[in-house]
């Protein structure tokens, strides 16, 4: 039921930078400026490739000024999945045990997972037009201790077929991940990562903020012009060894103070294969 992730949903103290941010690096573009008056936010809708960010600014009380506070800083506040029909999902989802509110025509799924609500909005499916230097997003992050009953609560929740799944491990960054990947040889999905390096960034992100939304991934075509646009120390890149730094580099995490509080990996197109079950698919360069 669910085809694409399409949006990433962020909570933010001041909208109007967290989208320059993405302006100025992935060459964004604003398309909806409005109040939300559900979340009692400001919302400013960037288009980044052919997904959305929302950047939502409190607007008196309510869930966002909420987050924050808890929170202290901007941060992804929920995951957004498009579906063909966002109230089969919704009902999906209710059946499952989350808890399911309406936000117009889309849906606010949320699951409790090691007593942290994890957000997902799940909207009409809707083509749109490349803007900027992103394609698309393709991955949302749960970070979770408990990943076995995180990823089912994922799958019961959105009805995933368990089969098309694939497990992930990195020791570069302490994790081991199963992506929940929605359909069978597409990349979209969410991602549910347990750190095993309690010393490195992740593990220590982990034991401070518990289970939560960590990050979202995208591909581009033009990793090289991305990089360069962001400032010494903004970016961390995977540049495999022989390539020099006029190549482009495999993939790369542009840090939470570039864009607004949120981690954004990229990766080249078609190099995500190599850990979604299908290496092969992978284009040297």
């Amino acid at each position: 039921m669910l085809t694409e992730v399409d949006r990433l949903l962020v909570a933010t103290p001041d909208a109007a930078a967290a989208g320059e941010a993405w302006r100025r690096v992935l060459g964004a573009e604003e398309v909806l400026r409005e109040v939300c008056r559900d979340l009692a936010a400001v919302r400013r809708i960037f288009r980044a490739g052919r997904s959305e960010v929302e950047f939502l600014e409190p607007d008196g009380a309510g869930p966002i000024a909420e987050a924050l506070s808890q929170r202290g800083r901007a941060h992804v506040w929920a995951a957004g999945a498009a579906s063909p029909d966002p109230l089969a999902v919704a009902r999906t989802a209710r059946t499952s045990g989350a808890e399911v509110s309406g936000l117009g025509e889309r849906r606010l799924v949320t699951l409790t997972i090691e007593g942290a609500p994890i957000r997902f909005v799940i909207s009409p499916e809707v083509e749109r037009d490349r803007v900027g230097r992103l394609d698309f997003l393709y991955e949302a992050t749960v970070l979770a201790a408990d990943q076995a009953g995180a990823v089912g609560k994922i799958r019961d929740a959105f009805g995933l077929d368990e089969s098309v799944f694939t497990t992930i491990t990195s020791e570069t960054f302490g994790y081991t991940g199963v992506l929940t990947l929605f359909r069978a040889d597409q990349l979209h999905r969410f991602e549910v990562i347990t750190p095993i390096a309690p010393e490195k960034t992740m593990g220590r992100y982990h034991a401070r903020e518990g289970a939560c939304l960590y990050m979202g991934f995208g591909e581009a075509p033009d990793l090289l012009g991305i990089e360069r646009q962001i400032q010494e120390g903004g970016v961390t890149v995977d540049r495999p060894e022989g390539r020099t730094a006029y190549q482009s580099p495999d993939q790369i995490w542009i840090h939470p103070p570039t864009l607004g509080g949120v981690m954004l990996g990229v990766s080249r197109p078609s190099m995500a294969w190599m850990w979604s079950g299908h290496p092969e698919r992978v284009i040297p360069l």
